[in-house]
């Protein structure tokens, strides 16, 4: 058998796979999706995935003697109503696939997952990947209106006074602009 091939079993016949097998159907997932990665090391990539609300996430792949490792941040720790702030995201973690919210020390959040090495294939890889870019995609602006209103309304007026773009912070318009007659983030 080759190093990127099936071998032995597991407790209760399960089958193993080598980190060297999961790095092919990593890179083949990746070269498939047409994703270019940072490779620092063997077993390691990072992506960049482009969203739409949170216009690029960072996604690490990690492939470890056992596992895979996806982590991929996903903003800094709130500055105000942190309890809601965590709590909306603790509440989206049961309903999420292979990845979940988790903060670190200082509170900044990530998307985080661990996947067994005999699971990884390159249809996986895609799913994670989606995964990843969808929850962070869909929950980036609801997040921010609740851990960051305060900043989001001082960057609004700040930009407004000198004449610059609001483009990127339209989605905070009806709790930012003062001319929305918004009272507050949902």
């Amino acid at each position: 058998m080759g190093s990127h091939e099936r071998h032995g079993t597991g407790d209760g016949g399960v089958p193993v796979t080598t980190a060297g097998a999961a790095a092919a159907a990593v890179e083949a997932a990746l070269a498939g999706l047409g994703l270019d990665a940072e490779r620092p090391q063997p077993g390691s990539y990072l992506v960049r995935l482009e969203g739409e609300r949170k216009l690029a996430t960072m996604t690490w792949l990690i492939v470890g003697t056992h596992s895979l490792h996806v982590e991929a941040f996903f903003c800094r720790q709130p500055d105000e109503d942190r309890a809601r702030f965590y709590r909306f995201l603790l509440e989206r973690n049961g309903r999420m696939y292979g990845v979940h919210f988790a903060v670190d020390r200082q509170g900044d959040v990530y998307l985080v997952g661990r996947l067994p090495l005999a699971s990884v294939t390159a249809d996986e890889i895609d799913r994670l990947l989606g995964c990843v870019l969808t929850y962070s995609d869909e929950n980036f602006n609801a997040a921010l209106a609740i851990g960051f209103a305060s900043s989001i309304r001082r960057e609004w007026a700040w930009r407004v006074k000198r004449g610059e773009s609001l483009a990127n912070l339209r989605a905070f318009a009806r709790f930012a602009d003062p001319a929305s007659g918004g009272t507050g983030p949902e």
